[in-house]
Formats: structure tokens, C-alpha cells, sequence
């Protein structure tokens, strides 16, 4: 396996050939569609979370100048990975890939890691929290990507191209599966089996990968009551309305009384101590409240130009190694806020992810708006226009 972690003299050469070509230009379809869920997000949350934020700290805009504040540090994130060249993550996969598994295997031991919720999930700084979780997409994205480009001749072979990269992703998934966090989890395996069909394994090596899906998902979902509960309350939310049909009852209830229009901007009725915790998880349910189908299609909408300018960027990329960074974005970003709308709407069973851009919490707003720099630099270094482009 020392192969996957040494540079070869072809790797070599093509990245010499690629590194640092970038310039000033930003691509404003980018930049416009993320501020523009960024922004409306802060006002949702703040929407979301008032009544809650001053029960709690007594202060209605507690939520919102957090996520403010982490805005406004994502926007200089995102301009300053805008002008990393993306080649130089290469250099880096493998030390990022070791420092990620340290950080996951650091957050489950008491007093290192800070647990909430029974779930031990979080490092605790003064009033911030950082759940590097979150970050491990990213950096599993990066090292299949790192390692794939440079592997392209072995990704049919079961062990070197199949066996290897689920072993590297097992590790993450058995990690964030400890803290617990399901979801997540189940993040991974959808980016590191949509990235691998991509990079070219077998079709029947993915089929049979599916296999020892089934148990797991028995003895993960079926086998744990409070999972068991979400399922049952997906398939009849009204079976049991004040118990574990509770969430997906009231989200139902929101997206029914917003209607075409919406009760208007802070008109929810469900944020009241109805729907739990309605800034995060559930926050597209508010929108579908307060502005009915027509804001649930404009968010929508802005997701899908997101979705379709990356699947049009993976088609000019140059090198493989960028356009395999960029489908692990596009399937990290979409399939989660895909994932997130179905289970507002009841059409998945309940499962704690974010919306991206939208929900509260840092971590994933900082993450998210990386990604989109990481997608404008590499945008930027496959135009030769100068200056703004759109």
C-alpha cells in the first residue's frame, strides 16, 4: 500500500504542470448563489430561533448573531480558498486524511471532547464548538481524490482500487458511527461510493459492496429502539403524534399553513415550542411556513444552479484530480441538502442533517463555503477570461 502515499514521476510532472494557475477573477454565479442562501439563512434562523433564543439566554437575536458572525468568517474563508490553487491540496491529502482521524478519535474521549445530546460529537472552546465531523467530508473528498487521479490503471482491481479506498472510508464512518452520528455516516458512503463509481471501479464490486450493507443497516437502525422509532414514525407520523412522530407531525403542519405565499416573514406558528430546535434540522419547514411554496422554490432553485454549475464544471476540469474533487463537492453539498428537504417533507425518515447554508451551527456553514472556494478556484484555472465571469 506504500504506493497510495508516493508521489510517482507522471503525478509528479502533471503536478508541476498544473500548480498555481490562478489569477483575480471571480465567478459570480458562485458567489452570488452562496451569499444569497447565506444571507436568507441568517434571517431564517433568526426567524426560526427568536422565541427560543430569548426563553433560553434571553436575548431574541442570540442564534442569529452567532451564525452572523460565522458568516461573515466563512465569506473571508471562502475568498482566501478562492485563491489557493487546488493542486496544492495534493501535497496535503495525506497529512489532512491523518490529522482528521486524530481529531475523531480525540473528540470521543471524555473531557477532550464535549458530549450534548448523548452524543460526543463536539471540541469546546469558551462559547465555540467545533465538530470535526463535519470537516471529514471535506478530507475524505480530497484524499479519494488525491488518490484515485494518481491510481486511475488499478481502480478495477478489488483490492488496490475497491477494497483499499472503503477501508480508508470505514475509518471515518466506524469513528463518527461511535459518537453516534448516523447520518454523517451515512454521508460518507454515499461520497465514497458515488466517487468511486465515478473513478471507474467495477459495477459488480459496488453491487456486492451492498451486501454487508444490509445487516449493518439492521443492527444500526432496526436493532437500536430510538432509530427503530424513526423509521416506524416515518411510515405513520400519526401513529404516535406526541412521541416519536412529534418532529416530522408539526413539519407536516408547517409546510400545510404556509400554503402558496406563507404566513410572511416571522409568521410561524410551529417555531413556538412546537417544532424542537427549528433553526437547525427543521429549518427548511419554517421556510415552507412563513414563505410557502414559492420560497420553498426559489431555495430550491438556488441549490440546483449550485448543482448544475459543478456538474458543468466536472466537465471542462483538465486534470482528473480536480474533476474528482469536484463530484465529492457536488455529492457532499447536494445530497445533503437533497436528503435534508425529503426528511422535512416526510419523505425520508427522520435523520439530524443540516441544510447547507441554512441551518444554524458553524462548523457546517464554515465547511460549506470552503467548498464553494475550493469550486471557484477551480473554475478559475479552467477559463482563460480575465476579470468577473458569470
Amino acid at each position: 500500500m506504500a504506493s497510495y502515499f508516493t508521489e510517482t514521476p507522471d503525478f509528479q510532472a502533471d503536478f508541476r504542470g498544473n500548480e498555481e494557475r490562478t489569477d483575480w477573477k471571480i465567478d459570480l454565479v458562485w458567489l452570488g448563489a452562496t451569499m444569497a442562501l447565506v444571507i436568507f439563512g441568517i434571517v431564517m434562523v433568526y426567524s426560526a430561533s427568536s422565541q427560543l433564543a430569548a426563553r433560553r439566554y434571553h436575548n431574541s437575536f442570540y442564534f442569529a448573531q452567532k451564525q452572523m458572525a460565522f458568516a461573515f468568517f466563512g465569506f473571508l474563508v471562502m475568498i482566501v480558498f478562492r485563491f489557493i490553487p487546488y493542486q496544492k491540496f495534493q501535497k496535503w491529502a495525506f497529512y489532512l486524511l491523518v490529522g482528521v482521524v486524530i481529531s475523531l478519535i480525540l473528540v470521543l474521549i471524555p473531557g477532550i471532547g464535549s458530549r450534548m445530546g448523548g452524543a460526543s460529537r463536539w471540541f469546546r472552546l469558551g462559547g465555540i464548538s467545533f465538530q470535526p465531523a463535519e470537516f471529514s467530508k471535506l478530507i475524505l473528498v480530497i484524499f479519494l481524490a488525491w488518490s484515485m487521479s494518481r491510481h486511475r490503471d488499478q481502480m478495477q482491481d478489488l483490492i488496490k482500487g475497491f477494497l483499499f479506498y472503503w477501508g480508508v472510508a470505514g475509518i471515518f464512518i466506524v469513528l463518527i458511527l461511535l459518537e453516534p452520528d448516523l447520518g454523517m455516516a451515512i454521508t460518507l458512503v454515499l461520497i465514497t461510493g458515488i466517487m468511486l463509481l465515478v473513478g471507474g471501479v467495477r459495477i459488480t464490486h459496488l453491487i456486492l459492496s451492498l451486501l454487508p450493507m444490509i445487516p449493518m443497516a439492521y443492527v444500526l437502525v432496526w436493532r437500536v429502539p430510538y432509530r427503530r422509532m424513526r423509521v416506524l414514525s416515518y411510515l405513520d407520523p400519526w401513529k404516535d403524534p406526541l412521541g416519536s412522530g412529534f418532529h416530522l407531525k408539526h413539519s407536516f403542519l408547517a409546510f400545510g399553513s404556509g400554503g402558496f405565499t406563507g404566513r410572511g416573514l416571522t409568521g410561524s406558528q410551529q417555531k413556538l415550542f412546537y417544532l424542537p430546535e427549528p433553526h437547525t434540522d427543521f429549518i427548511f419547514s419554517i421556510v415552507g411556513e412563513e414563505f410557502g411554496f414559492v420560497g420553498v422554490f426559489i431555495i430550491a432553485a438556488l441549490y440546483l444552479v449550485l448543482i448544475i454549475k459543478c456538474l458543468q464544471l466536472a466537465l471542462k476540469v483538465k486534470d482528473f484530480f480536480g474533476m474528482y474533487l469536484v463530484v465529492g463537492i457536488t455529492v457532499m453539498v447536494g445530497f445533503q441538502s437533497l436528503i435534508n428537504m425529503l426528511v422535512v417533507m416526510g419523505l425520508l425518515p427522520t435523520k439530524g442533517l443540516t441544510l447547507p447554508f441554512l441551518s444554524y451551527g458553524g462548523s457546517s456553514l464554515l465547511l460549506n463555503m470552503i467548498c464553494i472556494g475550493i469550486l471557484m478556484n477551480i473554475t478559475a484555472q479552467n477559463q482563460g477570461e480575465k476579470g468577473c465571469v458569470s
